[in-house]
């Protein structure tokens, strides 16, 4: 169980922070970067389940939203752990977490309409959040990618960040269909 009794300590006013395990990193370090984009994610997944609350799509994708937050902070606890030994310990991402994404991905795929463009950001503000929540994953699995090039990273970790920017992506047409907006196409000669 975690207990926080104070929310400042003062010890991050110099710039630098404590990975779990204790070691003292820069707040500019990779590491850092890469837990803090999971945290800003986790964050827009907030304003996701509260565009959710008014919207009809709200039954089927809320729930997974709020799995999908707890498995995030997952990914986020185990690349502040620089220490194989700890990170053990923690919750990792299996198979079944990606096989889930990817079946969530094909059941909602199944009933959108056919892409015939590039969709651009919109199509209302469920599915406008869920593009930005695509983006910023995007940036995370990025991120764990370069982290991944010189430290110890999970496989799944990464490929989960990658499944998980597609769901966004099917959710954000998900939600715009059953709220009946219509999805922005990109139109080059429109420029």
């Amino acid at each position: 169980m975690v207990r926080i009794n104070r929310v400042y300590t003062k010890s991050g006013d110099k710039g630098v922070t404590s990975l779990v395990g204790g070691e003292r990193v820069s707040k500019s370090s990779l590491r850092i970067e890469c837990y803090g984009t999971v945290d800003e994610l986790n964050s827009v997944l907030g304003l996701i389940s509260c565009a959710l609350d008014e919207s009809p799509a709200k039954t089927k994708l809320l729930p997974i939203i709020r799995r999908l937050q707890n498995e995030l902070f997952n990914v986020g606890a185990r690349l502040a752990t620089p220490d194989a030994e700890r990170r053990a310990a923690s919750p990792p991402i299996t198979d079944r977490h990606i096989e889930a994404l990817e079946s969530e991905i094909d059941e909602l795929n199944e009933g959108l309409p056919a892409l015939t463009s590039f969709i651009l950001p919109g199509g209302g503000w469920t599915s406008s959040y869920f593009h930005l929540a695509r983006t910023v994953c995007r940036r995370v699995e990025r991120l764990v990618v370069a982290l991944a090039n010189e430290d110890t990273v999970d496989d799944n970790d990464v490929i989960y960040l990658n499944r998980l920017s597609d769901a966004f992506f099917v959710f954000g047409r998900w939600a715009a269909l059953k709220e009946q907006q219509a999805e922005p196409l990109w139109a080059p000669e429109k420029t």
